[in-house]
Formats: structure tokens, sequence, C-alpha cells
């Protein structure tokens, strides 16, 4: 089985970390690629970067033209673009943000999500309910940490924490790492905060995993049927 992991912004190293953390959670006989948009955002922050990075992330699965795949993981939390991505492909796409809170609400009556920066939580909030988990969403609390910053491993595990205290607080008993540059903190921050804490990236790799292992593919019945054919100009059109 090939999984595709899409990073949601051109920051290779980040691509890198996320794909170190898609492995660590795929199973054997499982092998992860992973991609980075040639254009778009460095790091995906507010509704500008989404919708640029969605579009970024789309034309990067629309030419890709390497080894076959399974299914597509889609590794920005809270981004725009995944109902795009399924009317384009058939095979499974997982999108870290609904993958995380399903998986969530499996362990406990309410989650909690920690992300970066303050500006991203309505943006995760509009995700959380598009995807049908956000009522059983306690909190979205900001690290006041940008994604570019995540590479702080001390600073980045202190924000957490105290950013953890408010979620549960506010009633989570499960919480979720909003954002893949956090992958992996999960096993640094679980044991100190006594709770379940669900990383995106593993929980949509093992999903997309048992999608596949259960021959299930995205229905194009309806609202995920193929794009309608017509003529689509990608970028800005060449002059003279």
């Amino acid at each position: 089985m090939r999984i595709v992991v899409t990073n949601c912004n051109t920051t290779q190293e980040m691509t890198e970390e996320i794909v170190r953390g898609a492995r660590a959670a795929a199973g054997p006989g499982t092998a992860v690629t992973g991609l980075t948009p040639e254009w778009g955002p460095e790091s995906a922050e507010g509704w500008l970067d989404s919708y640029l990075s969605a579009a970024a992330v789309i034309d990067l699965l629309r030419t890709y033209e390497g080894p076959a795949y399974d299914a597509v993981v889609m590794a920005g939390f809270g981004e725009h673009g995944r109902e795009g991505v399924r009317e384009l492909l058939d095979v499974p796409v997982v999108d870290i943000t609904e993958a995380a809170a399903h998986l969530a609400c499996l362990l406990g009556r309410r989650y909690g999500v920690v992300t970066t920066l303050e500006r991203s939580c309505g943006q995760i909030e509009d995700s959380l309910e598009l995807a049908g988990v956000g009522r059983n969403c306690a909190a979205v609390v900001g690290t006041g940490l940008s994604v570019l910053e995540l590479g702080d491993a001390g600073r980045t595990e202190a924000a957490f924490l105290a950013a953890a205290e408010r979620a549960r607080q506010a009633g989570a008993e499960v919480l979720v790492l909003g954002c893949a540059g956090m992958t992996g903190l999960q096993r640094v921050v679980g044991e100190k905060l006594g709770m379940p804490v669900v990383d995106g990236v593993g929980a949509a790799v093992k999903l997309a995993e048992g999608l596949v292992g259960l021959g299930l593919r995205t229905s194009k019945v309806g609202g995920f049927a193929g794009p309608l054919p017509k003529g689509r100009v990608w970028g800005r059109p060449s002059v003279g």
C-alpha cells in the first residue's frame, strides 16, 4: 500500500517532519511518500494562506507523475481543499483535521484542539463543523507560536502545556494536536497531561490504511462526483 502525504505549505523541512510521523504510524507494508507544493505560502496561518494552499495542493496532485498510490493524507490542520481533492481523485482522501477529531470522539466525550496562533482558531472551528465533529469540541486554543516557530522543541512543549490546561478547563477530556508541524509532540506531552493526545497525521494514516484495507473509496454519487469537463486555466495565462 502506498499513501501520499501532502504538506500544505512550501517548507520542505516541515514535509520531512510530517513524513517521519506518518511513517512511524504506518503499518508494515505501507509506503509513505511526502509531497511539497511548488508554490503557495511557506506556512499556512489564516484565511488567505489557507485558500492559496488549497489551490497549490490541488495543483500538486493534479500534476503528480510519481508512483501510483492508494490513498492521500492532507496534512494541513484546518486548511481548505479537502472537498476539491475528493472530487479530483478516486482514492480515499483523509484530512488530518477530521481524522484527529473523529478518533478523539472515540476516546472521550469532548475534545480540545491546541494549535498555533489564535488567528487560526476560528478557521479550525469552521473546519470541524463542516466535518460534522464540531459539537464535541470543547475549545480550540492557540499557543501563540507561529508554524515556523515550532522547531524550538522546549518552547513549543511549554506553550502547548499551558494551552492544554486552558482546553482542559473548558471541558476537554482528549486533546488534538492542531498543526501537522506538532507531529511527535503527543509522545512528550501525553504522559505529563495524563490524558490522551491525538496526532492528526498518525490518525489520518491509520484511517487511510483502514479504508484501503476495507476496499472503500470516495463516493462519486453526488457531492464528490468528478469535476465537470470544461476549460480551466491553471495559473496566469501566458502573454503573447
